[in-house]
């Protein structure tokens, strides 16, 4: 193929340049989570149309799942003062650490903002 005069390098043109991408990009498991999204309730059509189209760009078979308890403990756990903001993410407080920190009569450690 490199036998012509002035031929230094091979040329591949427009071999591969539609489908799927090609090549690894992360190594996942069976069963791992890819994408994880959380949203209002109002807006959960939106985001299922979304991962919907998003998961023909990945190879294998993907599935959707959306929990139903999210949103309840979440309620729940706000109200208990046990969600503690963490950038963008927040924690979950839990009955570990100093007892000294506590208020009299309260399990968890209270909310710092």
């Amino acid at each position: 193929m490199l036998s012509c005069a002035g031929a230094d390098r091979l040329q591949t043109g427009m071999r591969g340049a539609f489908g799927k991408p090609q090549g690894t990009c992360a190594r996942v498991a069976i069963g791992q989570v890819l994408l994880s999204v959380r949203c209002k309730d109002a807006n959960s059509h939106h985001a299922q149309e979304a991962l919907r189209r998003a998961k023909f760009k990945f190879p294998g078979r993907q599935k959707i799942i959306v929990s139903r308890k999210c949103r309840t403990d979440y309620m729940k756990w706000r109200s208990e003062n046990r969600i503690m903001p963490d950038g963008v993410n927040a924690k979950l407080l839990g009955c570990h650490g100093p007892l000294a920190k506590r208020q009299p009569g309260r399990a968890f450690l209270p909310a710092t903002a």
